[in-house]
């Protein structure tokens, strides 16, 4: 499983601590640090929506002065890829899957 995120986020640290209190072996990804293709961004939005993905209720986002409503697919694309910290969070890729952010019931579900 790769974990993708920042570990100072609460919604990242929820999910690395339910990932280890169910022994699961993953790999975490910082976003500040090696922040995720257009490809890699692309190929999960094929998984889930680009309305799921994209936090338009973080700090990055509100002092970027984009506007969500009015971006195009592509921009949309082009921002997250520019700002990763944008994207929900976390994002896990898990035997084919994507979840994005932490719900503990859909991880247990998927994951256990």
């Amino acid at each position: 499983m790769k974990i993708y995120g920042i570990p100072n986020c609460g919604s990242v640290k929820k999910a690395l601590e339910f990932i280890k209190k169910h022994d699961i072996d993953f790999q975490f990804i910082d976003f500040k640090k090696t922040g995720p293709s257009k490809e890699q961004i692309e190929n999960w939005t094929k998984a889930v929506t680009m309305d799921k993905l994209f936090n338009t209720k973080g700090t990055k986002y509100r002092s970027s002065g984009f506007d969500y409503k009015n971006m195009s697919e592509t921009a949309k694309l082009n921002a997250l890829v520019l700002e990763p910290t944008m994207i929900k969070r976390p994002v896990l890729e898990y035997k084919n899957k994507i979840l994005v952010g932490f719900d503990e019931e859909s991880y247990k579900k998927e994951l256990i």
